[in-house]
């Protein structure tokens, strides 16, 4: 298979790619880890508006971070089409329009963040309902925002085996990287598609199974792109 070189928009974007991986881990971690869990009591909608309550600022944080996360995936969908789209048009489009279904569920379940907010405020509007009312329906919209995050990774799963395989493909990236891409993102979309249809499966294949592949892919891939350059592709038509 003849070798067909990278152009310069590629290497460009490829780097845009690698940052992009290691700027959204953070922001991710804090966002959907730490201050979920400072927050959240998922048996307890009263404890849970307290704490809301009590660090309404943590809470903004949170919100913050994770439409910081969205930006970013705009900006790595866009740099890897850029740099996908050789290897295949068609398939790196269908990776790029999966992958902003993925990002536009949360940005729109965001939305009931500030419901949240908004239920467990002193405005007059709310004082209609009792207090165990309102923290329940704070509760609801905090359990719509987990629902919407899972749907968002089933077209994060999908999105992104997609790219891995072009990657594969493609041989600018070692290839064990990313086959390991593949596993981790199919792994990803098959799961939380499961527990749609078997809730079940939650408990049995937690996120220390299916979350580590991508973690350790995302971070590998940021680093490899960010200090290495595009190897040559190999069976990619010239342009």
């Amino acid at each position: 298979m003849a070798e067909q070189g990278v152009d310069e928009s590629q290497r460009k974007a490829a780097k845009v790619v690698g940052l992009a991986y290691l700027l959204a881990i953070l922001p991710a971690l804090f966002a959907e880890f730490y201050v979920s869990g400072q927050l959240i009591v998922y048996d307890n909608a009263a404890a849970t508006a307290q704490n809301i309550m009590a660090h309404e600022r943590l809470f903004r944080l949170g919100i913050a971070s994770n439409l910081s996360v969205f930006a970013l995936d705009v900006v790595l969908i866009t740099a890897l089409y850029v740099v996908l789209k050789p290897v295949s048009r068609h398939l790196a489009l269908l990776a790029a329009f999966w992958r902003l279904i993925e990002t536009a569920i949360p940005v729109v379940i965001t939305l009931n963040d500030f419901d949240v907010l908004r239920m467990l405020s002193s405005a007059d509007y709310v004082r209609v309902f009792e207090a165990d009312q309102l923290q329940a329906m704070a509760r609801l919209s905090i359990g719509a925002h987990g629902a919407g995050y899972n749907v968002g990774l089933v077209f994060a799963g999908l999105g992104s085996s997609v790219f891995c395989f072009l990657w594969f493909k493609s041989h600018y990236v070692p290839r064990a990287l990313a086959a390991l891409g593949v596993f981790a993102s199919v792994l990803l979309a098959a799961r939380t598609f499961a527990v749609i249809i078997l809730p079940e499966v939650a408990h049995v294949v937690t996120i220390a199974y299916y979350g580590a592949p991508v973690f350790v892919f995302e971070l590998t891939m940021g680093v490899w792109l960010l200090f290495r350059d595009l190897r040559p592709a190999v069976g990619v038509p010239p342009r």
